[in-house]
């Protein structure tokens, strides 16, 4: 019954958030409460609401304080040059600017970050993706399929966890991984062409002298249309969210399409992504910005420190060098604060649909479920039953659940058929480009705010081509040897 009732609580969700029946927080406030009393613990309902905010608390403290302070180093100008030097490559094409969005992407995860791959990697293209009228859940589809590769690196989290579950070296599992990786990173790129490509056929190539003639309609980019109905077509049936406001101030990481003025007399100063002349430029600060983002990073990677006290730390750090008026630094907490309470306000709503599954043993129940439903002929081949089980359940379900949870099981029933804990934990990674579109996974929820995309047109968009990519990647696991 609990198997049914959990499934049927996953289900019920997903239908209501991409039929746009219901917000996603409500949805992951009230879906959850409803079924916890179906199953007959609604008295334990705050129980389990308190288990889960308690347990997400600390990733909700480092999305907040990373949104602050990725916000001022954007505001102080620190990514500018990278803006500038993207946009000099993707130029006004299309599919150059779609291509450039997985290598963006791809290159910032390799700090391990999620959330901080989606701040830099929405910031930098989000201006150019509303000038040329770009679907955006393109945008943010290649952005998380990009970061799921690259999410398995030893830092980012799932490798470590297998690791852990399994009792086996981190380097062991991710090293040989690496050659059905990278193959799965160029099927992203590749994806990522023809992607760009149907986005050039529908709106053809543009010099920046024809961007900069339709700029001098609009003092702030991004105040334009959203995509056309043509472009929900292509992007399978989901448009973006039409019209960036474009009263908010410019250079903070929502309306970073708030972007330069037209009819500068330097084409190339005049097409980038964020206002040159904004008052909150600290140029001669910029090295110490620079410095104090490496050094977070390194900390981060190192991990002197836990992520929510580094963030908090910088982003009082970088708030005092930057803008050491009072006034000044309540002015830029104020022009992020929208982001800081829709990310946050929605990870406070999945701690509610985490605590329940979990607290209510829905979580368990279905993965017996799952290891139970497994013909014994599978056995020999558990390691890739494993791998086509990491796509639903590392969706559904927490890393940490799948990782400590169900992996030992599978792992001991390979055990029993000759397969190596390797190859189990190797196999597990493999459902990672879509678990990073998982409405459990809070990093998504900072990848479709910052850019104004509803999670139910960012959901029907990438979860084929994620799971996609996953399947790319466990056959080329397979080809090699490796699985």
């Amino acid at each position: 019954m609990l198997t049914i009732l959990g499934f049927a609580m996953i289900a019920t969700f997903l239908v209501l958030i991409m039929m746009k029946k219901m917000s996603p927080i409500a949805a992951l406030v009230l879906i959850p409460a409803l079924f916890c009393v179906f199953v007959g613990k609604g008295a334990h309902l705050g129980d389990y609401v308190i288990d889960g905010v308690t347990s997400l608390a600390p990733t909700a403290a480092m999305l907040m304080f990373a949104i602050v302070y990725f916000g001022v180093m954007i505001d102080v100008g620190l990514f500018d040059p990278i803006v500038k030097g993207i946009l000099k490559f993707c130029k006004a094409d299309p599919m150059r600017i779609v291509v450039g969005t997985a290598l963006l992407a791809a290159i910032v995860s390799l700090d391990g970050d999620g959330s901080t791959t989606f701040m830099i990697t929405v910031s930098a293209l989000y201006p150019l993706y509303k000038r040329l009228k770009m679907s955006l859940v393109v945008l943010t589809g290649v952005a998380a399929m990009a970061n799921g590769v690259m999410n398995t690196l030893p830092w980012g989290g799932p490798t470590a966890r297998a690791a852990t579950a399994l009792k086996l070296d981190a380097s062991d599992i991710f090293v040989p991984m690496i050659p059905a990786l990278a193959v799965g990173l160029l099927f992203v790129i590749g994806l990522s062409y023809v992607l760009g490509l149907r986005e050039r056929k529908r709106l053809g190539v543009l010099t920046l002298d024809e961007v900069l003639v339709e700029e001098k309609e609009t003092v702030l980019v991004g105040a334009g249309s959203g995509a056309d109905a043509e472009d929900e077509r292509l992007a399978g049936g989901s448009g973006a969210s039409t019209g960036a406001d474009a009263s908010r101030s410019a250079g903070t990481p929502a309306s970073a399409g708030s972007a330069g003025s037209a009819g500068s007399a330097d084409e190339d100063d005049d097409f980038q992504g964020l206002d040159p002349d904004r008052d909150t430029l600290r140029p001669k600060l910029y090295w110490f910005n620079a410095l104090l983002t490496v050094s977070l990073l390194t900390a981060m990677i190192m991990e002197w420190l836990p992520i929510p006290v580094l963030f908090l730390l910088g982003a009082a750090l970088a708030l005092s060098v930057n803008f050491p008026r009072i006034p000044d630094q309540k002015a830029r907490i104020a022009a992020h604060a929208d982001n800081v309470l829709n990310v946050s306000g929605m990870v406070f709503a999945a701690a509610v649909f985490t605590g329940v599954l979990q607290g209510t043993g829905m979580v368990d129940a279905m993965a017996k479920w799952m290891v139970d439903v497994i013909p014994q002929g599978m056995g020999p081949h558990m390691a890739l039953v494993t791998g086509v089980l990491s796509l639903p359940l590392t969706y559904f379900m927490s890393n940490d659940g799948f990782y400590f949870g169900v992996l030992p099981v599978l792992a001991e029933a390979g055990a029993a058929h000759g397969v190596s804990p390797l190859e189990m934990a190797r196999a597990s990674l493999v459902g990672q480009p879509l678990h990073m579109s998982s409405p459990l996974v809070p990093a998504v929820y900072v990848l479709v705010g910052m850019a104004k995309v509803e999670f139910g047109d960012h959901t029907r968009f990438v979860v084929k081509w994620a799971a996609l990519t996953c399947l790319v990647i466990l056959g080329a696991g397979i080809l090699f040897g490796i699985i």
